[in-house]
């Protein structure tokens, strides 16, 4: 399970310009469920993802992945939990220019030490479902928006994490390759995995296998259903 107990985010703290984009949130999040957050923008989501992925330290509060207190571990323990716990799918992307759609797919799990021929396999096998098959040698640059997104996914689940978490993963999708990322969070669920999202898109926050929705607005959970 993920616990978040009385999480606070602050930014510039202390200087004029502070300001508290999570505001107090406590919130369990089991493992093995679809979780969506919606709300408008600067409500927190993106804030939030970061907290509960290791990529950011809460300036209050806890946070807590398995029972154990994640929040305040040095860099490199985070660094290692990042790497076998989580897959992200980032808003902005992050592709490599100048490396090609497979070197960014398998780049993840290098450092894990598996074999780049086992790493390279799933790759192929992870671009295949998402319609990429034929981009696999093209340079990440030469891709359109929706390309890149799929892209993003497939690296994303390079290292089979146990927890996705994927900021508004569909945004530059169309309803077809929507419909296909979400037959591949059916399949992460059926699988026992975690999928954490932020989205705007009914087809997301309304598909059947989503568990459980939370709305939020100015850094605060405002609903949670069901």
């Amino acid at each position: 399970m993920i616990v978040l107990d009385g999480v606070r985010k602050a930014f510039n703290q202390g200087k004029p310009n502070e300001f508290w984009a999570i505001r107090g949130i406590d919130l369990e999040i089991e493992l093995g469920r679809v979780t969506v957050l919606q709300g408008p923008s600067g409500s927190g989501k993106t804030t939030l993802l970061t907290l509960i992925g290791c990529l950011a330290r809460p300036t209050a509060g806890r946070v807590r992945l398995g029972g154990r207190d994640i929040s305040g571990l040095p860099e490199r323990f985070l660094t290692e939990i990042r790497r076998n716990s989580f897959g992200f799918v980032f808003q902005q992307f992050h592709l490599i220019k100048g490396v090609s759609v497979l070197d960014n797919v398998v780049l993840p799990g290098l450092p894990t030490g598996r074999r780049r021929r086992e790493l390279t396999d799933r790759a192929h096998a992870l671009l295949s479902r998402l319609t990429l098959a034929d981009k696999a040698a093209s340079n990440a640059e030469w891709l359109s928006g929706g390309e890149a997104q799929r892209v993003a996914i497939a690296r994303a689940l390079i290292n089979e994490p146990e927890v996705v978490i994927a900021d508004e993963p569909t945004a530059n999708l169309d309803s077809s390759l929507t419909e296909a990322f979400l037959a591949i969070v059916a399949a992460l669920k059926a699988e026992g995995r975690t999928v954490l999202m932020t989205s705007h898109d009914p087809l997301i926050y309304r598909a059947e296998m989503v568990d459980r929705v939370l709305s939020m607005r100015d850094g605060r959970l405002v609903s949670q259903a069901p």
